[in-house]
């Protein structure tokens, strides 16, 4: 009997399955044609949405639950997350200040905050921990990280010594920065940033002109906002020194970025290739035939810090043939093979709607493995 190891690594397919449901949904296609194969599932995320659950269950940590406001003030629980080493404490921006959280009808970047991002860091604070990770993706927000230092003890004062309130939009009106109640135990903490966006704060590729439509912004929002993350910038440069408008990735998560290179002397680190490390993703894989991934989407962004490039440039060192199967494929055979990529697929049987395809993902994913490794 041949035997065949397959590692299956997919990306969460964003609005329809998450990493584990599509791993499962892999094997069990493997399985059909491959009953007795070793396979290994190595669920993986970018640093978005999902990461932290996958960082807590591949080192065997735990959640700790928490009540905090959601984007817009209202009182919600929301997690964070501790890693297997007892140390490192996890906070994922989508769980307190996620866009899921919001109705389409909700939704308002002007005045959505961190704030329960920031009461997140805090609780993980006050219990001792001093290393974080904290993962950039599924913002509802545009304040760049106000309201998260706003909840961390910082104050954000206009003009007659009042605070400002919380939202983006509001940053128009800072007259000065007092940080002398932020909290102290900030400075004695190591701070990780997972993400894969690059983007400014500020300006043509910035936070409110790129990402605000897509939370809700109007185009007059989106002037307004990149206008008020602007004058947020000149009183973090005044304050600390730190240019924040242009550093690359200070746009993430509607401008969090800007606040935690700014404020927590911050590291930023691909987040596909952090989550690889943490679950030591290359030990994994030696001596794999085949390693099967997949996301949302196969297009121009999978080579700008993506699971797949990740996952391809890990192979490549072991000589693993890697094949992506996704929800769509907007790319040439020239482009996923400069990505690594042996072959890649649209999980999809024809011309359909989005919501079909969400809809039908586990089938057609099913259906899909059954094919590819049929053919194998």
């Amino acid at each position: 009997m041949i035997r065949v190891k397959i590692v299956i690594a997919p990306d969460a397919f964003k609005g329809s399955s998450s990493a584990f449901q599509i791993a499962s949904t892999m094997e069990a296609g493997i399985r059909t044609v491959h009953p007795h194969a070793e396979i290994v599932q190595l669920p993986m995320a970018d640093g978005g949405e999902g990461t932290m659950e996958i960082l807590v269950q591949a080192t065997g940590g735990s959640f700790i639950e928490v009540p905090v406001h959601d984007p817009l003030s209202r009182s919600i629980h929301a997690r964070y997350g501790v890693l297997g080493d007892g140390q490192t404490a996890v906070i994922e921006l989508a769980e307190a200040s996620g866009l899921a959280l919001l109705k389409s009808e909700e939704k308002n970047p002007l005045i959505a905050s961190t704030f329960g991002t920031g009461e997140l860091i805090r609780h993980a604070l006050g219990s001792g921990y001093r290393q974080f990770i904290i993962c950039l993706g599924g913002s509802a927000t545009n304040d760049a990280g106000s309201g998260m230092l706003q909840a961390l003890g910082m104050k954000l004062l206009d003009e007659s010594g009042a605070e400002l309130p919380l939202g983006g939009v509001h940053l128009s009106k800072l007259a000065s920065i007092d940080d002398a109640g932020f909290h102290s135990s900030i400075r004695e903490s190591s701070f990780i940033i997972a993400g894969d966006v690059r983007n400014p704060l500020c300006g043509e590729h910035g936070a409110s002109l790129v990402y605000g439509p897509q939370k809700g912004a109007s185009s007059e929002a989106v002037k307004q906002l990149d206008l008020a993350l602007a004058h947020f910038a000149e009183g973090i440069y005044k304050h600390t020194g730190i240019d924040v408008a242009n550093l690359p990735g200070s746009g993430a998560a509607g401008g969090t970025g800007a606040a935690l290179l700014a404020f927590f002397d911050a590291a930023m680190h691909a987040g596909a290739k952090l989550v690889m490390d943490r679950i030591g993703f290359e030990e994994h894989i030696v001596g794999a035939d085949w390693i099967l991934t997949g996301e949302g989407r196969l297009d121009s962004q999978t080579g700008s810090g993506k699971v797949i490039k990740a996952i391809c440039d890990a192979a490549r060192g072991q000589r693993i043939p890697v094949i992506a199967v996704c929800g769509s494929i907007d790319a040439s055979s020239a482009y996923t093979s400069e990505l690594g990529l042996r072959a890649g697929f649209s999980l999809v049987p024809g011309p359909c709607s989005v919501e079909e395809a969400i809809d039908h993902t586990d089938e057609w994913l099913l259906d899909r493995i059954v094919h590819i490794f049929s053919l194998l």
